[in-house]
């Protein structure tokens, strides 16, 4: 190891460090961090600024002014009570259709964009009932991941995958992967409620003024209801079609946002920007920096190559090596760069004599979109809800969401395994 990859290394264990002790805001740690990979010449800063994931911080900044404009209206708050009205009330059946919602929501959205739209619904519901908001969180974490693994433009890894892979198309993916995400969603969501349920309790006086109620009323601005559900709806539809029409999410979303900007008024510019979640946004940058360093020295390149030659080409060894090493490091690391070193070696495994690709392909998504459930920062959507979240005075910590969310996802990624072998390898 040379020393440049040494001192990549060695940033990326005291910034991983630092994060996970929580001693100083993970923002400031991942900017420094990423920083510190440019200061020390690992990487120069025009490499930095090309390893940065724009298209993720765009398509975050421009749902987030969407999602700021459309909460003035009151219909967050009228999903928010009508949802609760048809569970009656009942705070362990709120939880269920909330993560069910999210992760409906995240297999034909991205994950963050239907955080940013279930979680505003979530704290109006909480709030009404007196419960603590963090057992419906973390679900919507889980779900979201777990249904973004389910389609194609669910999660940024399975749409480099299919892009890779021409054969792999959009009804490929539900066919192959929707089943397994089900079995998953429902088994988390039951372990959720389980585990939550002491403290799925509320008094029988909120649940009857709950009841009383009337959603309709929650809509305080009905013109800019319409504005906004039409920028919405164009964008969805945009989401739906951008692999057809060739224009990023990012693009779509920011569109979006200021079509909605410029229908609605500019006295509704600065509130909407200043309800943009920047402390997650800098800290996705720094975090995408950090990888950088990994990625130009090698580290990441290497860690797969050798890993690929312990399995010496068999199918089974190797491809459930790649569902599990993908779902550990995407735990920790972020999965877009991993995903596209793994791409070509998977494809380079083809030439060296594995004609039947496919179980190496779905063991990939699998594990890329699913381990991003382990810790607090492997995936977009987990630090979004933080953000949130930590702005209603919530506070998620990174070991308090490990000991909840790392099991649950070495679970997944069990069911995972003999779904792969039951279909693929036997």
């Amino acid at each position: 190891m040379g020393q440049q990859a040494i001192i990549a290394l060695s940033i990326f264990l005291i910034t991983y460090g630092l994060i996970i002790s929580e001693k100083v805001h993970r923002t400031i740690v991942s900017i420094l961090g990423g920083a510190l990979m440019v200061a020390f010449g690992v990487i120069d800063q025009e490499v930095a600024i090309h390893h940065i994931d724009f298209n993720t911080i765009g398509l975050l900044v421009g749902m987030m002014v969407m999602v700021t404009i459309t909460a003035e209206t009151g219909l967050f708050k009228f999903i928010a009570i009508w949802a609760a009205k048809k569970v009656k009330g009942d705070p362990i059946k709120t939880l269920i259709i909330l993560g069910l919602i999210t992760a409906v929501g995240s297999a034909f959205l991205d994950n963050v964009t239907t955080v940013l739209l279930v979680v505003p619904v979530t704290f109006s519901v909480t709030r009404r009932l007196n419960l603590n908001p963090i057992p419906f969180l973390m679900t919507e974490i889980f779900a979201s991941n777990i249904g973004g693994t389910a389609t194609m433009i669910g999660d940024p890894p399975n749409i480099m995958i299919g892009s890779a892979v021409k054969e792999l198309t959009f009804l490929a993916f539900i066919k192959n992967l929707s089943l397994v995400c089900a079995i998953i969603l429902v088994v988390t969501i039951v372990i959720m409620a389980f585990f939550y349920r002491k403290g799925l309790t509320t008094k029988p006086e909120l649940v009857a003024n709950l009841m009383k109620l009337d959603e309709k009323k929650e809509i305080v601005d009905h013109n800019l209801l319409r504005k906004c559900l039409f920028a919405l709806g164009l964008t969805i539809a945009g989401f739906f079609l951008h692999q057809f029409i060739h224009v990023e999410t990012a693009t779509i979303a920011l569109f979006g946002a200021f079509l909605l900007l410029l229908m609605a008024g500019e006295k509704h510019l600065e509130y909407a920007l200043e309800k943009v979640e920047w402390t997650t946004l800098f800290f996705f940058i720094g975090l995408f920096v950090i990888v950088a360093g990994l990625v130009e020295t090698g580290i990441i390149a290497s860690v797969a190559k050798q890993a690929m030659e312990w399995t010496g080409g068999d199918l089974k060894a190797t491809t459930f090596l790649i569902l599990w090493m993908s779902a550990i490091a995407s735990a920790f690391v972020d999965n877009i760069p991993f995903v596209a070193t793994m791409i070509p070696m998977i494809k380079e495994m083809g030439n060296m004599g594995i004609t039947n690709l496919d179980p190496l392909w779905w063991s990939l998504a699998l594990g890329a979109c699913l381990g991003g459930n382990g810790t607090l920062i492997g995936a977009s959507a987990n630090l979004v809800v933080a953000g949130l979240a930590g702005k209603e005075g919530y506070h998620i910590s990174f070991v308090k969401y490990l000991i909840i969310g790392f099991p649950l996802m070495i679970l997944s990624i069990i069911i995972s395994s003999v779904y792969v072998y039951l279909r693929y390898l036997m």
